[in-house]
């Protein structure tokens, strides 16, 4: 999951972008109104948490331009405004949920993964293919019944993976998905986390390399041996 934080308050919004990291949540940080019309144009996110008072347009210009755009973004407007009335006119807006400060930052994080279950209800809350079950509500995966342990970062890069449903994932993409927009697009990140995941996973390897195009979880997983199994 992919979330643009709105939020002009630069300790709150560094905060809640560490808080989502530690949940394995990728994120960026627009300060006001502008660089989120920004933003918002040049990458895809899963699920805007947007201050309703920020500098440049507001917040509720924000929500109407992602409400116009069409993608179906959930938005979790993010206020110290508590009154029925500031509430009724956010959801009015397009607003999905709604959190007034001060708040804890667990709650957020559920409001977060219920938001994305809701976005992608096609999609079970707990999901499963090629005997992996991942959960990532509660952050665990088994495979074939045996729990395995994963890092954040293997975690978010799988989850991206999964949600994939077996199709092929670019490198750019998990970087995209699973990291952030400071990633270095020259990194060796993605390969290096696919090649700890496998290892996690253990064989036969379920993460195969297609060169040149991407990764994909394949349904005939490859034995020990098997050609490019830690090419990346």
């Amino acid at each position: 999951m992919r979330v643009l934080i709105v939020e002009d308050e630069p300790y709150l919004a560094e905060a809640i972008h560490d808080g989502l990291r530690l949940a394995a949540i990728a994120s960026d940080i627009a300060g006001d109104g502008g660089t989120a019309l920004e933003l918002l144009s040049v990458n895809t996110y899963d699920i805007a948490v947007l201050d309703r008072d920020i500098p440049g347009p507001s917040g509720d210009e924000v929500a109407r331009h992602i409400v116009a755009s069409g993608s179906g973004m959930p938005i979790l407007m993010l206020t110290a405004a508590d009154r029925l009335d500031d509430k009724a006119t956010g959801f009015e807006l397009g607003a999905d949920d709604y959190l007034t400060k001060p708040f804890e930052l667990r709650e957020l994080v559920l409001r977060l993964r219920a938001l994305d279950r809701r976005r992608a209800h096609s999609r079970p809350p707990v999901r499963e293919i090629a005997g992996l079950r991942l959960d990532p509500f509660r952050r665990e995966v088994y495979r074939d019944g045996r729990y395995v342990a994963l890092t954040r970062k293997q975690f978010a890069l799988l989850e991206v993976l999964v949600a994939a449903d077996g199709g092929v994932v670019s490198a750019e993409e998990l970087l995209e998905r699973a990291w952030d927009e400071n990633a270095d697009p020259f990194t060796n990140a993605v390969r290096i986390t696919v090649s700890a995941l496998r290892k996690r996973l253990g064989e036969p390897w379920i993460i195969a390399t297609v060169p040149g195009v991407g990764y994909h979880i394949q349904e005939a997983p490859q034995g020990e041996g098997s050609a490019g199994r830690d090419r990346g």
